[in-house]
């Protein structure tokens, strides 16, 4: 009995990488939501700026969970799919009533934190297990993620 899965990573890397994965989904998934309810909710002078800001953002993210989740399915297993458990095993927590654009912007920075956090972790164990796909997608993402948060950072000053 072989101890590899259907990509050749062995069975129990797969596992420790699947669960972090989740997390991941988890946070991604927390994290959407807070920034549709920036979109919806932000008021004041920079509304235009931030209400279109906060779509791309959105969007990315939504595109985002969706790869995570189909990696967590090609390492074989099942990505978590309620948001009870979202909500349960997220580090980000939901941001509720925020109307404010400064503080939608500061939520924003704080939840990239998190997952380029998150995200540093799956690559030092994605690199161990020889797991270049979980590598190379977490890479990815902190790239554009570190930058993202050098621009929200200038923009709050």
């Amino acid at each position: 009995m072989s101890d590899t899965n259907a990509i050749g990573l062995h069975a129990s890397s797969a596992a420790q990488l699947a669960e972090k994965l989740n997390a991941l989904l988890a946070n991604y998934q927390i994290f959407y939501m807070n920034a549709r309810g920036y979109h919806w909710n932000v008021k004041g002078e920079q509304f235009f700026e931030l209400h279109a800001k906060f779509e791309e953002i959105y969007t990315d993210l939504l595109t985002k969970v969706d790869e995570v989740a189909e990696r967590i399915l090609t390492l074989g297993y099942q990505p978590l799919h309620a948001y009870s458990d979202y909500v349960t095993v997220s580090e980000i927590q939901e941001d509720k009533q925020v109307a404010d654009g400064k503080q939608c912007v500061q939520g924003l920075v704080k939840g990239f934190q998190v997952l380029i956090e998150l995200q540093r972790d799956i690559l030092s164990q994605a690199s161990d297990a020889d797991d270049e796909g979980t590598a190379s997608l977490a890479s990815d993402y902190i790239r554009e993620q570190e930058k993202t948060v050098w621009m929200l950072n200038a923009y709050l000053g």
